[in-house]
């Protein structure tokens, strides 16, 4: 493959191919205007696109890139740190300055990746790179952006030099065929399933599973392989769009509650009634709360912060719930009373959730009786209420055990509102 003019004498991709994934290789000098990698967990599409591809372009020189996911905090220890890590792996450190604490990574020819969330899109006008214009915008996740969050960003890559062609780029793993990225791209170019790779003049697409990335271990392949529910293996395993047709709960809606124009604006000095819940978790189980507003009266739940984090130590989440619920109670997984006692070390209100038969199914009947709304920023609990299902039989019908994934943040909001159900409902 014949590459641009360096400013490096020999680049590590020049000395060994195998550096890359093949099924990507091909698309290192892609220049369609909208592209987009999807498919399965573990396919290594962020590691090119968003690591390897883009140092690749940073090193080549004429392109600057804006990097986005939805929600700003999430982006240090996802996408910022993938670049960091490839800068790194290559022997790059000289040729790269990385301010960490503005997280701008600038190449010593000038060109730069910049970094923003889409919860404010309107910052994204003000966001200019040191030489040129930005040529690349990268979704990450983009399955969790909304429809106008993207249009603005196709608005922000007009105009300009058309010295380099400009790109969107898209990076997901498939959730629902109901979803508008499935009917912006997907239906009008009549996709299947079974489709690998689409190009036309204006829009690629990549789908990749597991399969397509060879750096993965044995046990990854076999976590992938055993999964033994049809939904999690249609999608995360092979990467296709779902169908799901058990999903438990129905009753929830997204809103911008800090937003005045929004029917469910719910400002923050009217967020009284608190009700907060954590389940732990660390390595392969995130540590998640979530926090909420109850409006007893209409029986509706405003969730409008979340954490849902792997690693985070008994001090370090403690320095978190503080952060989210201050004073007051957060009601704990009672299967860690360690965990529960150490966090009231650290100065955390935590309690016990209480135990009972059926307990978990009771919960999930009663919130499924209450009207639940999400502040748009609560990108994972939106995750979880999309795909929180019921098990099903071997014909494929519901069955009344609700399926063990996905529901991290729904155990928390068990546990937080197990004082306003009834007396026999208790939380496990």
């Amino acid at each position: 493959m014949e590459l641009m003019k360096k400013i490096a004498p020999i680049q590590p991709w020049e000395q060994d191919s195998s550096l890359f994934n093949e099924i990507y290789y091909q698309h290192l000098n892609n220049e369609t205007e909208t592209q987009i990698f999807y498919g399965g967990s573990s396919s290594g599409k962020s590691v090119f696109v968003i690591g390897q591809r883009t140092v690749y372009d940073m090193m080549n020189g004429g392109r600057n890139y804006l990097i986005t996911r939805q929600v700003g905090r999430t982006i240090r220890n996802s996408v910022y740190n993938e670049i960091v890590k490839i800068i790194s792996e290559w022997d790059l450190g000289k040729s790269f300055s990385v301010n960490k604490s503005d997280m701008v990574i600038t190449c010593s020819n000038g060109y730069q990746i910049l970094f923003a969330g889409l919860d404010d899109v309107e910052k994204l006008k003000s966001i200019t790179p040191l030489k040129g214009v930005i040529t690349d915008v990268v979704i990450e996740e983009a399955t969790e952006t909304e429809y106008t969050s993207v249009k603005q960003l196709e608005k922000r890559l007009r105009g300009g030099s058309e010295a380099i062609k400009k790109r969107m780029t898209l990076l997901f793993n498939p959730i629902l065929q109901t979803h508008w990225i499935y009917k912006e791209y997907f239906e009008n170019v009549g996709w299947a399933n079974d489709q690998k790779e689409h190009r036309s003049e204006n829009l690629s697409i990549l789908k990749t599973t597991y399969k397509d990335n060879k750096f993965l271990t044995k046990q990854d392949v076999a976590r992938l392989e055993n999964e033994t529910d049809s939904y999690y293996y249609n999608v995360y395993t092979l990467g296709n769009w779902g169908i799901l047709g058990s999903v438990i709960f129905k009753n929830w809606k997204v809103a911008t509650l800090d937003d005045p124009k929004d029917e469910h604006y719910l400002p923050a000095e009217q967020r009284t009634n608190h009700r907060s819940g954590l389940d732990f978790g660390y390595s392969s189980d995130p540590a998640a709360i979530v926090v909420s507003h109850y409006d007893r009266m209409r029986k509706t739940i405003y969730i409008y912060d979340e954490l849902y984090e792997l690693g985070l130590t008994n001090n370090v989440l403690a320095d978190s719930a503080k952060e989210k619920v201050g004073e007051n109670y957060i009601t704990c997984d009672s299967a860690e009373p360690k965990s529960i006692a150490e966090l009231n070390q650290y100065g955390v209100s935590a309690r016990a959730a209480s135990k009972g038969k059926d307990s978990v199914l009771h919960g999930i009947q009663w919130l499924q009786q209450q009207t639940i709304v999400l502040d748009v920023e609560c990108i994972n609990a939106r995750n979880e209420f999309q795909t929180y299902k019921w098990k099903e039989d071997a014909g494929g019908n519901a069955m009344a055990v609700p399926l063990d994934k996905n529901n991290h943040l729904i155990d928390a909001l068990r546990y937080a509102y197990e004082s306003d159900m009834e007396d026999t409902w208790l939380i496990s």
